[in-house]
């Protein structure tokens, strides 16, 4: 769609009619132009010259009022997925994976995440992407978009210190419900990225399996392990306590496992670890997906521009080629014999 940048300037479009004024205005050697004989050549050169006056006005007219092409987006059918990254923010995030605050060039885990996400998302360029955070209380950074630049800075938004508590539960249900906005068409999937977990309540627990089947999503669980922490993938021992509030991490995999829906899960415990968790996510989730891709604005008042030289140069080149009328005198109307 057609969009002008000057408006005003389209007024001056009925000035385009002067080229066919002025041949009644202009004066000629010729007595009586209807008595002039119709010769065909001349006939079109004389319409093409009125023709190129007028277009030498349009175009200038139309280059003056700034026209352009609307940009937008257009559907596209490309490689990748439907995402939402869904980002632990709480305090324990800040720490290295050694469980230490970091210290010279120490990188903390929640640094390493946003670090190898950002390269993530710049080597898909068709995913659709959402950016959701939890600590307290779940919070909806970025809905889902195709713009990588506010995808970048959802990401680096998260800088800011976390928070002491972890509701996982919520932002995995909020993380859910942001993929309605996710077109049916295409793979769908949550990466959770996250170092702990807290305990789930049974409403919770039966509104993500309610938004598991509904949704129909994948779901990833980056599991960024502190030295020393147990392993989600191991059962406790005999005779010690194994519950949600002595094992978080252990129970909500297990509680995952049974949504009904693709999960998996990945412990990491270095950075080079999440980047290979991180590899393989992108791996399994490269389908094809309908999205759109933005087309950006164009100019067009260079064309209308260069149409208007073309013509003000044809008119320059017909009177540089026209020759003076030569007058001569009359025969005697008697001739003497």
């Amino acid at each position: 769609m057609i969009g002008f940048g000057f408006p005003l300037a389209l007024y001056a479009l009925p000035l385009a009619a002067l080229p066919l004024l002025a041949r009644w205005l202009r004066s000629t050697d010729v007595p009586r132009i209807d008595l002039r004989p119709v010769e065909g050549t001349s006939w079109a050169i004389d319409r093409c010259l009125t023709a190129s006056g007028i277009l030498a006005m349009v175009t200038l007219i139309l280059g003056i009022s700034a026209p352009y092409l609307k940009g937008g987006t257009v559907p596209y059918r490309g490689q990748g997925a439907n995402l939402v990254l869904l980002i632990d923010r709480s305090s324990s995030m800040d720490d290295t994976f050694a469980g230490r605050t970091p210290d010279g060039g120490e990188e903390s885990k929640a640094a390493a995440a946003r670090r190898i996400l950002r390269e993530f998302i710049a080597g898909r360029p068709d995913d659709r992407i959402g950016v959701a955070a939890f600590s307290t209380a779940p919070l909806q950074v970025l809905p889902m978009t195709i713009s990588r630049s506010a995808i970048s800075a959802a990401i680096d938004a998260q800088a800011e210190r976390g928070l002491s508590q972890t509701d996982v539960g919520r932002g995995l249900a909020l993380s859910f419900e942001m993929m309605r906005d996710a077109p049916s068409l295409g793979s769908r999937a949550v990466v959770l990225v996250s170092d702990g977990a807290g305990v789930i309540s049974p409403e919770v627990q039966d509104s993500l399996r309610r938004l598991a089947i509904e949704q129909q999503v994948s779901l990833y669980w980056l599991y960024l392990r502190t030295e020393g922490a147990k392993s989600i993938f191991e059962d406790s021992p005999p005779g010690e306590t194994n519950t949600p509030q002595t094992r978080p991490e252990r129970h909500l995999h297990l509680l995952l496992q049974r949504l009904g829906i693709t999960y998996v899960a990945f412990e990491a415990e270095s950075p080079e670890a999440v980047q290979g968790a991180v590899d393989e996510i992108g791996k399994m989730e490269t389908k094809p997906i309908l999205t759109e891709r933005r087309v950006p604005r164009r100019d067009l008042d260079w064309l209308f521009y260069l149409l208007a030289a073309l013509s003000a140069g044809a008119l320059t080149i017909a009177r540089w080629l026209e020759r003076p009328f030569a007058p001569t005198r009359p025969a005697p109307l008697l001739r003497s014999s």
